[in-house]
């Protein structure tokens, strides 16, 4: 423990001059210097490795957020039902084929130039042809009509396109240099990038022409700090805003409350459908789901931060309360003996000569999917499943888990989260992620991405995950078995109001930040 402090204590050192460190805004009252700006320690996973490029991952991958530095044609609300930034009118064609975006007339790139439809193309057409982040084979090509009106022709209908659109930042076509943009963007958002320090900081500025509310807070700095090193600039007072984790949570710095923010960021395992396997029978499967006691987890693996996990798409509108269950393991011993899976004389369930026995993953280095899984272990054992655990490394782990049950992450402000963990692929017959297919789950997701009408679409997806005879919940397949929603938690100044924050997808980082410019300092 000594040498872990230590190493981070120099990491925070050497930060200590850069700009925004140590003149904290609560650090600074008089003559309110200081009350427009604000310092936020984020994981180093945070910075973007390829810049500030909507093309190459800024604002988009597996921790998605919005871009600030760039505006975007439509934004997610707090209950994440679609609103408009830069567009007007949206509509869709019939056949779900074109989509028609109206953009506002009077917005300005940071360097004075309009934006205008030609940009929104550009950026579209560029994103599809660059993006390694993004999936965006469903656009054909994006085409501006004139100066505030879009058109996108779609290679296939998809009803969540407004999703996509709110985070894709547009960038100016007169400007716009792959190999340099990310380094040094233009965009028309509420945030300019003052200064980027490579692993160590971002600045950014309110942007004077942004065509918004103009931010409160004036400049934000973001430093890039592992978990321990952020803490410790708490206990110095050199960040107003610095994300932690359970393991800390019982520290009380000196000036300093913890925020817990509700997140849909979900943990749980992959349970492979394979015949002759210990989950291939939907019996043992179903056991498993409702013979977990969630809440144990979060009160001594999350340290209470968290919620039970049903869904990958708990508390968004498109859950069904179908996957929600009751923790019962009277009822998980039934359905076990029922599958022919008797209790032995050590504990462990027996079938035909054969052990109750799985091997569960969970990815090196991340010590609560570790703590997770050993909690889950722990609870098989107790219906008489044993297990083992074992840490794995990504460069394997996705090849293992098509055999093996394997503890993941998600939470998505997309359905399309759900299509890519349960819905069948054409090349391999089965999900993306661990061998699952379902014909009829399959049909209710192509219908709702046919679907013209976005709300609409959300019974259809619900209907995917249940629709009264079959789905992917307790009464149907349940070939994944969610845990928990881990809450994020971060050390806030006292002082400091963090606006409302929408519930949070995956990872901690950016997503904080996304309504920065309305906080405020009382």
């Amino acid at each position: 423990m000594r040498r872990f402090f230590s190493l981070s204590l120099a990491a925070l050192v050497a930060l200590g001059p850069l700009s925004g460190c140590g003149g904290g805004p609560a650090q600074e009252q008089e003559g309110g210097v200081g009350k427009d700006q604000v310092v936020i320690a984020m994981p180093t996973t945070s910075e973007p490795e390829a810049g500030f490029d909507p093309a190459y991952g800024w604002g988009a991958g597996e921790h998605v957020h919005e871009p600030l530095i760039q505006s975007t044609l439509t934004v997610t609300n707090a209950d994440l039902t679609i609103g408009y930034d830069l567009a007007t009118g949206v509509t869709a064609s019939q056949d779900g084929l074109t989509w028609t975006v109206t953009i506002r007339d009077d917005v300005v790139f940071t360097d004075g130039v309009p934006l205008t439809a030609a940009d929104v193309a550009f950026t579209y057409n560029t994103v599809k042809e660059a993006s390694s982040v993004n999936d965006f084979t469903m656009l054909d090509y994006a085409e501006a009509v004139d100066d505030t009106t879009v058109i996108f022709h779609m290679a296939t209908p998809f009803s969540i396109w407004p999703y996509t659109m709110a985070n894709v930042g547009i960038v100016p076509e007169h400007a716009y240099d792959p190999a340099t943009y990310g380094q040094n963007p233009i965009g028309s958002g509420r945030y300019l990038l003052k200064q980027w320090d490579r692993g160590q900081q971002v600045i950014l500025a309110a942007n004077p022409d942004y065509y918004g509310q103009a931010p409160q807070m004036k400049q934000v700095t973001i430093l890039f700090l592992e978990e321990d090193a952020a803490f410790l600039a708490v206990q110095a007072g050199q960040a107003d805003v610095a994300y932690t984790s359970a393991t800390y949570s019982e520290q009380d710095p000196a000036g300093y409350v913890l925020a817990a923010y509700t997140s849909v960021d979900n943990r749980g395992f992959n349970l492979p459908v394979i015949q002759g396997a210990l989950t291939g029978d939907v019996l043992v499967r179903r056991a498993i789901n409702i013979g977990i006691d969630r809440q144990e987890m979060i009160d001594h693996v999350l340290s209470g931060y968290g919620t039970p996990a049903y869904s990958v798409c708990d508390g968004l509108p498109w859950y069904s309360e179908a996957s929600e269950v009751a923790y019962d393991p009277a009822a998980a011993a039934a359905l076990l003996e029922q599958a022919g899976w008797v209790l032995g004389a050590d504990g462990v369930r027996e079938k035909d000569g054969e052990r109750a026995e799985l091997n569960l993953l969970y990815p090196t280095g991340d010590s609560v999917r570790q703590a997770l899984c050993a909690d889950f272990g722990n609870q098989l054992g107790e219906l008489g499943i044993s297990c083992t655990i074992e840490g794995v490394g990504w460069d394997t782990a996705y090849d293992r888990a098509l055999t093996q049950p394997l503890i993941w992450g998600w939470g998505a402000h997309t359905p399309m989260e759900l299509y890519n963990l349960y819905h069948t692929e054409e090349d391999t017959g089965s999900a993306r992620y661990s061998p699952y297919a379902n014909a009829a789950v399959d049909e209710w997701m192509d219908q709702a991405l046919a679907c013209t009408d976005l709300e609409q679409s959300y019974a259809l997806w619900q209907k995917a995950q249940w629709d009264g005879t079959a789905g992917v919940t307790q009464d149907g397949d349940i070939p994944w078995v969610w845990l928990v929603n881990v809450d994020h938690l971060y050390w806030v100044r006292a002082g400091l109001q963090v606006a409302q924050q929408k519930i949070h997808p995956h990872g901690h980082g950016w997503s904080i930040v996304n309504n920065v410019d309305q906080w405020s300092w009382t």
